[in-house]
Parts: C-alpha cells; structure tokens; sequence
C-alpha cells in the first residue's frame, strides 16, 4: 500500500497488479491530481467491546458501477491495511496481521464488519474508491470514520466501611464502587434524600486502569454525620458521559428512630445522675455526723453545770 501527498489531501492507491513501470508511474500521476468533491466529514462508530463493529464507506454508487471495476480497501491510520476488494475479488496480501480473519464485508451496503472489536481497535478509519474507466484506476470515493469502543460498568454498589451498629453521634462512612468499564466515567456523585429534601455531594472519585484489559475501576468515598429522625436514602450515580448515560445504585436506606436517640442521651446522662446522688449521700453523711458532734458537746456542757 502506498501513499502520495497532494496539498491537503492524503491518497491512498492500492497495490498495482501486472502493470509496467510507465503504466505505474502514471498510475501515481494520475493519483496525485486532487479530485473535488470526495472529502467528507468523520463519522462516529461506536461498538461494544467484543462485539463486532460496522464501518461503511457510504458511498451511494448513483452510477451502479460494477464491483469489477471498483479497487475498495479500508485503511486504519496511514499504513495499516485493514480490508481489500481488487476489482471484485477480496484481496488478504496486503493485510495487517492484526486484521487477519477478523473482517468481512458487505458490498450491497459497502460495510465492513470488524469482528470481536477491542479497545485496541479505537481509531481513525478510512475506506477509499478507485474505479478504472480508461488507464490507471483514480480515486472517486473516501470517507472516513472514528471508532469509538464501549464496555459496560457494573451497577455501583454501595459498602458501609465502619464496623458495629450505627450511633446517632457518629458518621457514617461509605464507598461507592464500578468496575468493569469503559471509556473513564465523567464523574460518581452522591444523593443524599431525607425530609423532601435532596443533597447532592461531589467527593473526589478514584479511577484505576487494568494494565491488560484496559478497563477501568472506579471507587468513591462519603463521610457524613449519622442522620437521625427521619429516613435517609442514600444514592450513589456513575456519570458515564453525555451520550452513554448515567448509572444509579440500589438506594440505602438508614432510619434511627427518636427512642433511640433518646437512649443514647439516657445511656449518657446515667453516670452524670449517678455521680450526684453519691455526693449527695456523702454530703448528707457529713452533715448528720456534724449535727450528732454538736449535740454531744451540749450534752456535755449541760452536765458539767
């Protein structure tokens, strides 16, 4: 596979089969005069990861021209051949190793399958027309296209992270967590509901990539203050991007009720309570042992006289 530069235009010209070297030299003339018109916008593909991915060229072939006329290969970047058809036959020459047995293609639609898509096949691809009427084949045709690999993320899912029964004085610590996924999430909020009222909480998200998979993990943190008195719902939402949506966790319910607490207050004013009775107890003890001191001195002084 070959490629010329012309101006703002990158063509790619197919294998030239059995031609001699004037032929091909004016093969590669001929290529390098710009051709109006066939310039076209990138079009947005996306497929699922593992899934097979679909890049048409979109050519609407107004003249029906024959297959055995038409040279149509897909190209990925500027050097990797990802699929060939020269003059009606598939052509597997040329091909990238890692495209090998991975395509197939539907002329009647000019699409081309790429199957068990990856994340490593994200990218720029562009598929290329050339149709031979008189000499060498020349370029009516490209279209380019950006494939876009999505893998799903797991529900999140809420953990509590503290040990024991909640206390209404204490905080309540949680962690929100998917994994699984790709592309990298936007961002993980909280929803924090209680009362008719919705608190939305936006703590520092922690992303990490698998090394091999390229699939990304992401993990969330809340410390908040034990609610009480009402009940709280608490939701954690994964923020995946404009066009792939947003993912929400069961909701956790806490509700601590009003007896509770006041237990807990119970619980704490017991030994304030008890610490006064016992002062209480000893000072009555000093009392009356001062008052038995004072009568027993008058006792004394009244026999004396």
């Amino acid at each position: 596979m070959l490629l010329l530069k012309a101006g703002k235009h990158t063509e790619v010209l197919a294998p030239v089969y059995g031609k001699s070297v004037m032929e091909v030299c004016i093969f590669f003339l001929c290529a390098m005069i710009s051709v109006p018109g066939i310039a076209a916008s990138v079009h947005q593909v996306k497929a699922f990861l593992n899934h097979t991915a679909y890049l048409s060229c979109y050519f609407p072939n107004s003249q029906k021209i024959d297959m055995r006329d038409l040279i149509v290969f897909w190209q990925k970047g500027s050097h990797r051949v990802v699929h060939e058809v020269y003059y009606g036959e598939e052509k597997r020459d040329h091909l990238s190793p890692e495209y090998i047995n991975r395509t197939k293609v539907d002329m009647d639609k000019w699409t081309l399958q790429l199957l068990n898509a990856g994340i490593k096949d994200e990218g720029h691809y562009e598929c290329i027309i050339q149709h031979k009427k008189e000499g060498p084949p020349k370029v009516i045709h490209t279209s380019e296209c950006s494939l876009h690999i999505t893998a799903n993320y797991s529900q999140p899912e809420i953990a509590q992270l503290h040990t024991g029964e909640l206390k209404p004085i204490g905080y309540l610590n949680l962690s929100c967590s998917s994994i699984g996924g790709y592309p990298e999430p936007k961002e993980m909020t909280w929803l924090i509901s209680y009362e008719n009222t919705t608190y939305k909480h936006m703590p520092h998200m922690d992303v990490s990539q698998d090394a091999v998979t390229k699939l990304y993990n992401v993990t969330s943190k809340l410390n908040i203050p034990v609610p009480t008195n009402s009940l709280t719902n608490i939701s954690c939402l994964l923020h995946l991007g404009e066009q792939l949506g947003i993912l929400v966790s069961a909701p956790l319910h806490i509700e601590i009720q009003e007896k509770e607490v006041e237990q807990v207050n119970i619980n704490f004013s017991g030994p304030l309570i008890a610490v006064v009775v016992l002062v209480a107890l000893l000072l009555g003890f000093v009392i009356l042992k001062k008052n038995r001191n004072i009568l027993s001195t008058n006792q004394s002084v009244s026999l004396a006289v």
